[in-house]
């Protein structure tokens, strides 16, 4: 089992940067009601860093892991949907919702599908269900479905990402819990983004969004760096 420590010494350095961008985001904190570019781009900033965290571990790494290369694109769609949902009022919520969707499809398809943990799955079944129902009585029209379509996508990658968390015993993992989190963080978000929308005013609402959002998609990066697939299959293939 790999320490926390050890995990901080090597892995923290290569995040600065993206801490560096997320307290420009929250320091500058440039209004939503008019976006612009520059906006567009101190949004995007820290996921554009979290490319870089995963790249800072070699691109060899990623072509020997397709898990990890698969949370990368996750990483690319995502700042495409930011880009989105900064013009939201202009008519891009959708394309910007669209871009998450297929964001989760790729994280569920990095985490993978083993173990199969079906308990974990009903139990995200359940509460993806009780979200919907709480969301339903204020969707309308295409909403409806596009919403509901949403909540099955990010309950099914939270499973896929807590399937195989052990908190406990030799085969616990720090990178386990960094997806399980991470998802967790997400379904935060997203949670507090459509109630904010479509149900009722949410006090703090960005800033309980931008971070849990945040959080989450550091997390997620951090799954990756402890890939799914045997590390030992990468390190042959280097020394060959």
């Amino acid at each position: 089992m790999v320490s926390p420590v050890t995990v901080v010494k090597s892995e923290g350095p290569k995040l600065v940067p993206f801490f560096k961008a997320t307290c420009v985001y929250f320091v500058l904190w440039l209004p939503s009601s008019s976006p612009s570019w520059v906006s567009t781009l101190i949004k995007c900033l820290p996921i554009f860093c979290l490319w870089l965290f995963l790249l800072a571990h070699g691109l060899g790494f990623l072509l020997a892991h397709p898990s990890a290369t698969r949370i990368f694109v996750g990483l690319v769609f995502s700042a495409v949907g930011d880009a989105f949902l900064i013009w939201q009022d202009q008519g891009y919520f959708v394309h910007g919702l669209l871009m998450f969707a297929v964001t989760h499809m790729f994280y569920a398809s990095a985490f993978g599908m083993r173990p199969l943990a079906l308990r974990t799955g009903l139990v995200m079944a359940v509460l993806s269900g009780l979200c919907y129902a709480l969301l339903y009585p204020c969707l309308s029209g295409a909403f409806t479905y596009l919403v509901g379509v949403y909540v099955a996508l990010i309950g099914f990658m939270g499973w896929r990402a807590m399937a195989g968390l052990r908190l406990a015993g030799a085969d616990w993992r720090w990178t386990e819990l960094a997806a399980g989190s991470g998802a967790l963080f997400f379904m935060i978000s997203d949670l507090t983004i459509a109630l904010n929308k479509f149900c009722f005013p949410v006090p703090y609402s960005r800033a309980l969004i931008m971070s849990t959002y945040y959080a989450a998609q550091m997390l997620v990066a951090l799954s990756a760096v402890e890939s799914r697939e045997p590390v030992e299959h990468y390190r042959l293939s280097k020394a060959n």
